[in-house]
């Protein structure tokens, strides 16, 4: 009786205790439910706050390094960045305790890092270092944490997160790409020509127009310079020029993707639509192998050219190991971004270059090509790569599922490699003869021969000179200036009209001449929206010309007629070559022409159409009508 006793009475308790813990639970989701809105504020109370640190951060390092300090105000910077670490640490911390699902679900490895980066060095920075309280590899651990050159680059690292993982967001407010395009451009060009200016910078200071000059030729990708970039910038300006030139090569949707999505995890829908267009990623799937793709290829290529470009580097430039380690990786990423700006006196015409042998104009021109090419026809390249790959595979004994692809070039990749290969051939050759016995004249033939493929990419959109263009022959400048306004290719580092254009128009010209009602090319037809905005593509460049043109001559009617007119396509089209005038020009024209690089790298198309775009067409409910046209 006892036992059975016993028993009824644990029975007994159990849904008691099942009732209390049910209770508890409701009474917990109650009490969050009660605080949700007040943990919601102080999130994003903590957001903003820690987007605003993060400016204040990266403001605070840009002083601290690009300015002459007294010990005050070091030490004043230093508290501040202090400050900044704890706003950030809480932050991360506040997350951790209220939303730690959310976080494990939405933030990846990388962000993780990031995060524990930062809470170490609070931790770290409240532990003493004294080799009498601690141990002696606790105590050499946290005096290296506490070394600037280790929790500075954290800081600024956390800082850039943050700032591009705000900015990857604007897209989804539906903001017009081609605003957002331009925008981002623009603020690079203020942000940089503000950088330039800094003390740190520069050997002797420089004006604002002239900065601003520079700063567009950069983020443009252009190469024109007004001032002398070796005598005028120190190598912390040259730091800072080699990121104006990645971030205008990349552009800002690439860069904010990028940092949203393998820093944070996740990216706004709208960025994403707007990231595989820039990119060429056929689909959503793909997006995160092909941004991966391209920005491996760029990085890879520019540090196998800064390899190849340090070995050829002549022992007359009389460069330390430092400054031969800087000149190669500034020209490899300007070479392949199709910038043309150089760190050593007289660029690629310095004579050491020409007496040391032919091998940096090689590499040169083998990273311009690549950089030239486009981003559509890279990730093509892959496709086929992978294609091939599966077929050996396949012959060998594995068997892959899925349907076989008839086409594997696409008709993008077909025309810009003919067209390409197609202008550099003829340009070369060109060259070749009329420069023949002029500014080649003295040199060997191996010498001629890479010399006139060299000055046929250049003009393409480098801007590179290994031979004053102010020698050239009037028939080789004609033939110069034909180059630079064709261009690269499109979504590409170069500019130019484009040879997707180029290629398009010639096409439509042929079917109109043989009387075809439609444009076709490799046995399939070209999309007539491709032909008419090719078409446009072609008369607005023209337009802008003439007007850049008309400008120009009226500022500065003292410059001979022949050297404007290179000046302005050669900064319309953003190549960077010069008869020798930038220098001469007056403020007015700097800034003229500083609008029409940014117009040049933004695309005159792309910007008119976010300008002057209609919801409303009425063109299909209209009736048709002819025009007389000879």
């Amino acid at each position: 009786m006892d036992i059975n006793a016993g028993r009824q009475k644990k029975t007994s308790r159990q849904p008691r205790l099942m009732i209390f813990s049910k209770r508890m639970r409701f009474a917990n989701l109650r009490f969050l439910s009660d605080l949700e809105p007040l943990l919601k504020g102080i999130s994003s109370t903590l957001v903003i706050s820690g987007r605003v640190a993060s400016a204040v951060c990266l403001t605070s390092l840009i002083v601290y390094f690009g300015y002459n300090l007294k010990p005050s105000e070091v030490r004043f910077l230093t508290r501040t960045l202090h400050v900044i670490q704890l706003v950030f640490a809480l932050d991360i911390t506040y997350h951790l305790l209220f939303y730690f699902r959310d976080t494990v679900r939405d933030n990846r490895i990388i962000k993780w890092i990031g995060d524990v980066a930062i809470i170490v060095s609070v931790v770290v920075w409240a532990l003493p270092s004294d080799p009498h309280t601690t141990a002696q590899w606790l105590d050499s651990l946290i005096r290296v944490a506490k070394m600037k050159m280790i929790w500075f680059p954290v800081l600024g690292l956390y800082s850039v997160v943050e700032i591009c993982h705000a900015a990857s967001k604007i897209p989804g407010r539906r903001t017009n790409p081609s605003y957002l395009m331009a925008g981002s451009f623009l603020i690079f060009i203020v942000f940089g020509s503000l950088m330039l200016m800094l003390p740190k910078c520069t050997h002797h200071g420089i004006s604002y127009i002239d900065s601003l000059f520079v700063a567009s030729s950069a983020v443009s990708i252009t190469g024109l310079s007004s001032v002398d970039i070796p005598s005028t910038f120190t190598p912390y300006g040259i730091a800072v020029l080699s990121v104006l030139i990645q971030l205008g090569s990349l552009g800002l949707i690439t860069f904010t993707s990028f940092f949203a999505m393998f820093f944070t995890g996740n990216t706004s829908i709208y960025n994403q639509l707007l990231l595989r267009d820039v990119i060429y990623s056929k689909s959503m799937n793909a997006l995160v192998p092909t941004l991966l793709y391209v920005l491996g290829f760029t990085l890879t290529i520019e540090l196998v050219g800064a390899v190849c470009v340090f070995f050829t580097i002549p022992d007359a430039l009389g460069l330390d190991l430092k400054h031969k380690l800087m000149f190669a990786a500034f020209h490899s990423m300007s070479s392949f971004c199709n910038a043309g700006f150089s760190c050593v006196p007289e660029g690629m015409s310095n004579p050491a270059f020409m007496a040391s042998g032919q091998e940096i104009y090689l590499i040169t021109s083998a990273l311009i090509f690549a950089g030239a090419i486009g981003f559509p026809i890279l990730v093509n390249i892959r496709e086929i790569l992978k294609i091939y790959m599966k077929r050996l595979l396949r012959h060998i004994g594995f068997r892959f599922q899925g349907t076989s692809v008839k086409h594997i070039f696409d008709l993008n990749t077909k025309i810009v490699l003919y067209t390409t290969l197609t202008v550099l051939a003829v340009g070369s050759a060109a060259f070749f003869i009329l420069e023949y016995d002029n500014s080649l004249h003295g040199m060997s033939l191996y010498e001629k021969v890479v010399q006139s493929v060299f000055n046929s990419l250049v003009p393409r959109s480098a801007g590179f000179a290994s031979v004053n263009p102010a020698t050239f022959l009037d028939i080789t400048l004609l033939l110069v200036l034909v180059q630079m306004i064709i261009g690269g290719s499109s979504q590409s580092m170069a500019g130019g009209i484009k040879v997707n254009t180029l290629g398009v128009v010639l096409l439509n010209l042929r079917s109109v001449l043989r009387g075809h009602a439609k444009t076709y090319a490799f046995n399939r037809t070209i999309n007539p929206v491709s032909v008419r905005r090719a078409n446009a593509v072609s008369v607005l460049a023209m337009i802008a010309f003439l007007c850049y043109l008309t400008t120009v001559l009226l500022l500065e009617p003292g410059l001979p007629t022949r050297s404007v007119v290179f000046e302005v396509v050669s900064a319309l089209f953003t190549v960077g070559s010069s008869l020798g005038i930038t220098s001469e020009l007056g403020d007015a024209s700097k800034i003229v022409l500083s609008t029409a690089m940014f117009l040049g790298r933004v695309g005159i198309i792309s910007l008119l159409t976010g300008m002057l775009a209609s919801d409303c067409d009425k063109s299909d409910h209209l009736p048709i009508d002819n025009i007389i046209i000879n």
